[in-house]
């Protein structure tokens, strides 16, 4: 082979431009690997791998030989590589901050309310306007207690409640609110001709019998969220079309009456890193709302925070056809700001919990909290936590 004309520098130089190897393991992994596959290098390896260092090598210098590296030519391919690169790594950042942006939008909304000063959370008679209002149950992020969250939507003619219950239940975005993601049900759901037994059916290999908190939550979701949308009396289950539904803790269970309960007080339930509480309703109930308010001054288990440090304390309460008079210590201030205005909110879904329809503040410590015009009567809400889903 003619001798290459090549110089020492001319190759060294030639190295510098070729692509750096990076090896990102970690040397632990190394020194590891190192340790336990060590073995002796045959004999009879030895020519052949001379042999492909040598070709290797060949590959190398034959661009010398046909002319040379263009240097320039290599710069600009660089450059257009890291160019290329430069834009993968802007659409992988794009991508991540897309995907970011989507994880925050559940954020954003659960935080919305906050923007606005002491704005409602619940959903009162004059937001609904021509629309209706569907409940849905969820678990909190550990499934300890059920929280009550709320959307408007538009009427349909000659849709039941239960079409748009169903047809909605995917779009709820749980675990952005913080929530157990629970929806949609892993069963289809219709009502008799009557309209007065809902008919749950569930496929062969259902989920809801694995556990007995599943079980619970699953018989529990079902009982609230047809009662509080709809005055259906009775579940059904099948199973495939079968008569009945298998569950660990029950036994085989053909149907179960739907009642609606009363007398829950409500209380704080603050998801992680969320500044906005949902309102939620007591485990217990209570004989008077007096005892109910009372129990509201302090944190409960599973998570319920006091929904009343916020307010003055309440003096006295009475209830007149369905109309509750309150009066505030008056030696206590009342703050217009957005924690006074969820506690009373608090207050008024904890009435409603009674049978009381409106309340009347007896020489109340301000003239307005909010919106709430603290001077004349004011209706109680239809359903608590509104939340806006796609």
């Amino acid at each position: 082979m003619k001798k290459s004309e090549w110089s020492d520098r001319e190759l060294e130089e030639l190295l510098r431009q070729m692509p750096r190897i990076h090896d990102h393991r970690d040397p632990r992994d190394i020194y590891q690997n190192i340790s336990l596959k060590r073995k002796k290098i045959r004999p009879w390896l030895l020519p052949s791998l001379a042999a492909t260092a040598a070709l290797l090598l060949f590959f190398i210098l034959v661009p010398k030989f046909l002319g040379g590296i263009n240097i320039s030519q290599e710069n600009a391919g660089r450059k257009s590589s890291s160019s290329g690169n430069t834009t993968a790594q802007q659409d992988s950042a794009a991508l991540k901050k897309e995907n970011a942006s989507s994880h925050e939008t559940g954020s954003s909304k659960q935080t919305e309310l906050l923007k606005t000063k002491n704005v409602k959370t619940a959903i009162y008679e004059d937001d609904v306007g021509n629309g209706t209002v569907l409940t849905y149950w969820i678990p909190d992020a550990q499934a300890q207690i059920l929280i009550p969250v709320s959307i408007i939507v538009n009427k349909s003619q000659g849709e039941s409640w239960l079409t748009k219950y169903t047809e909605l239940m995917a779009n709820l975005q749980e675990e952005e609110w913080g929530l157990s993601d629970f929806y949609p049900l892993n069963a289809t759901m219709k009502l008799d001709k009557n309209g007065n037994t809902v008919v749950v059916d569930v496929p062969p290999n259902h989920q809801y019998g694995q556990g007995s908190t599943t079980e619970m939550n699953f018989i529990n979701i079902l009982q609230n969220d047809i009662s509080t949308n709809s005055n259906s009396k009775k579940i059904k289950f099948t199973t495939n079309g079968r008569p009945g539904i298998e569950l660990g803790s029950f036994g085989r269970m053909n149907e179960i009456d739907v009642t609606a309960q009363s007398k829950h007080a409500y209380f704080f339930y603050f998801p992680e890193g969320s500044k906005l509480p949902f309102l939620t309703p007591s485990v217990e109930t209570y004989h008077d709302i007096n005892s109910a308010f009372e129990a509201m001054k302090t944190d409960q288990l599973r998570g319920l925070k006091s929904s009343l440090l916020s307010l003055p304390p309440i003096n006295i309460v009475s209830i007149s056809n369905k109309i509750m008079y309150l009066s505030f210590d008056g030696k206590s201030s009342l703050l217009d700001n957005q924690q006074s205005m969820v506690s009373f909110e608090a207050v008024l879904l904890t009435a409603k919990e009674f049978g009381i329809e409106k309340v009347i503040i007896n020489d109340p410590p301000i003239t307005n909290l909010g919106t709430f015009d603290l001077t004349k009567e004011i209706k109680v809400p239809i359903a608590p936590n509104l939340r806006n889903i796609p």
